[in-house]
């Protein structure tokens, strides 16, 4: 597929988003400030998305694991900073506390909190300025990946020089900036930090409605407190990000052990790879479940080597077919993907637009069916982060507890992540290997009830060795675990009530944990 091709393709997309219970369009209004930048202004037509919300609006759920139904009391899309310095300073005039909301990927209940002011950022999503010399792009909250992506590509073409994203979370495209950086997250560079690697500097509504700009050098403390501190500390307004020149890379594909991986992790970063991640074998009845997998590696080429004329690529009718196939044939769908990945060996892609994942939500009800399944169902998702020497050890024993907890394993890889020295809750506290498992969980009480087992004996094994886990996908972990994870958490709260006495921004995440360590203030 070729840039134009991508613009568009990103373009079509961008039309058929949701915020509330109306469509959303987008369109564009451009204009260059000065010779080292550009603003956009944006107008957003809508139609079914009203400032008085019905009782229906009310109710919000993530859009994954669909745990977290949750009732506010208010629901607003502010479209401005002003509008959430006034939204935040009617909430502290009236008691009330503040709920924010951006893409509503994350499945721990971080986005909403029962009887809150709840801000969804979504139309708050303005390129504000491109500073060419530099690499920094200052971007609204709100603003989604494609958009940010198909921004930079229209307005640097025709540049020798370009720009584009770090990195982005992987799997999904239509997730907030601002949401990007209260996770902390991360997307498959082979030598990249978090997030927050890539973040310059934000602007903070915090509780008092007041606006402060923070850095490493300005308000140091909230800068670390902040990112990943899932919207407790204040709104984040305005983000300034890093950017890497845009390069060309080629795939290369391969099929290996699992015992190979580190060494093979080590020699890609040797010899120049950027990016890379490995997909493994689901199929907990063959004998290689999780040691076999598909390796794929991108590594920079020259400006001058041709993209692929003819780039074949996961489509969303081939990504739902594999999807449904992982629910009920998986070793024919790992036999499907393998041989997808292996046919795209040697294509040329580029940085930023690489890193663009199809996903079409709204498959488990059909899922359901074919799994003739007792109650609704989804995907839970978790992060385990082990010393990548530790890795094969940690996986084989983590596939002796899915099989003996009788685990639906739907999908799996690992990535790799530097260390994070900066961040209050850092979760990255060495470089590790990341191992993301995606269960199928069953939403009645003996589902969510095997669940949490499957997930505490996982999070166990990987303290076990000196591991961790991501707080963003869920609260089933034990006060024990989250202690030996995250020693700091205690001092989290009390850092967060610090600057938030009146605990203006809460959710059913923060109210969790709240009343879990409110013997520890």
């Amino acid at each position: 597929m070729t840039e134009g091709n991508i613009v568009l393709r990103l373009c079509g997309r961008l039309g058929g988003s949701y915020i509330g219970k109306g469509p959303m369009k987008l369109c564009h209004l451009v204009a260059p400030t000065t010779s080292t930048g550009f603003l956009l202004g944006a107008f957003v037509l809508t139609t079914g998305c009203s400032t008085n919300p019905s009782q229906e609006d009310l109710v919000h759920n993530d859009l994954h694991s669909r745990l977290n139904e949750t009732r506010v009391a208010e629901y607003h899309e502010p479209r401005s900073s002003r509008e959430i310095v006034t939204l935040v300073k009617k909430a502290k005039r009236s008691g009330r506390a503040v709920s924010i909301s951006g893409g509503r990927h994350a499945m721990g209940g971080q986005q909403f909190g029962e009887g809150t002011i709840h801000l969804n950022l979504l139309r708050y999503n303005q390129v504000i300025s491109l500073d060419p010399e530099r690499g920094l792009v200052t971007v609204e909250s709100g603003i989604q990946w494609p958009e940010l992506i198909e921004w930079l590509l229209s307005h640097q073409e025709g540049r020798q020089k370009q720009w584009g994203i770090r990195q982005k979370q992987t799997g999904a495209d239509r997730l907030s900036i601002g949401g990007a950086l209260s996770a902390n997250i991360h997307g498959r560079g082979l030598t990249l930090k978090p997030m927050v690697g890539d973040v310059e500097s934000f602007t903070l509504v915090d509780a008092e409605g007041e606006v402060r700009h923070c850095s490493r050098e300005d308000n140091a403390e909230l800068f670390r407190l902040v990112i990943g501190g899932y919207g407790l500390f204040g709104v984040i307004a305005e983000v300034t990000l890093r950017l890497s020149p845009r390069q060309k890379l080629i795939r290369k594909v391969e099929v290996v052990d699992l015992d190979d991986v580190p060494t093979r992790v080590e020699e890609r970063i040797q010899g120049g790879y950027l990016y890379g991640d490995y997909q493994f074998k689901t199929d907990e009845g063959a004998n290689d479940f999780l040691r076999r997998g598909v390796f794929s590696f991108y590594k920079p080429v020259g400006d001058d080597v041709p993209e692929s004329e003819d780039k074949k690529r996961l489509d969303a009718e081939r990504w739902v077919e594999l999807y449904k196939m992982a629910h009920t044939d998986k070793p024919r769908a790992f036999g499907l993907y393998t041989q997808y990945y292996m046919s795209t060996d040697g294509q040329i892609y580029w940085t930023d637009t690489h890193q663009l994942s199809e996903y079409e939500p709204g498959h488990d009800g059909a899922i359901d069916q074919l799994l003739g399944a007792r109650a609704p169902g989804s995907l839970m998702i978790c992060e385990y982060y082990v010393s990548r020497s530790k890795l094969p050890e940690f996986v084989k024993r983590m596939g002796a507890i899915l099989i003996e907890t009788e685990a639906n394993l739907i999908y799996g890889t690992v990535r790799f992540i530097d260390k994070d020295d900066e961040t209050f809750l850092a979760w990255a506290r060495e470089p590790f290997a990341c191992t993301v498992i995606n269960l199928r969980v069953t939403h009645d009480e003996g589902g969510i009830e095997a669940a949490k087992r499957r997930f505490r004996a996982v999070t166990d094994l990987v303290l076990d060795m000196d591991g961790s886990y991501f707080l963003t996908y869920h609260r089933w972990a034990t006060k024990e675990q989250v202690l030996r994870a995250y020693p700091q958490f205690p001092e989290f709260i009390r850092r967060k009530l610090s600057y938030d006495p009146d605990e203006r921004f809460q959710s059913e995440w923060y109210r969790h944990y709240r009343k879990m360590f409110a013997d520890q203030e």
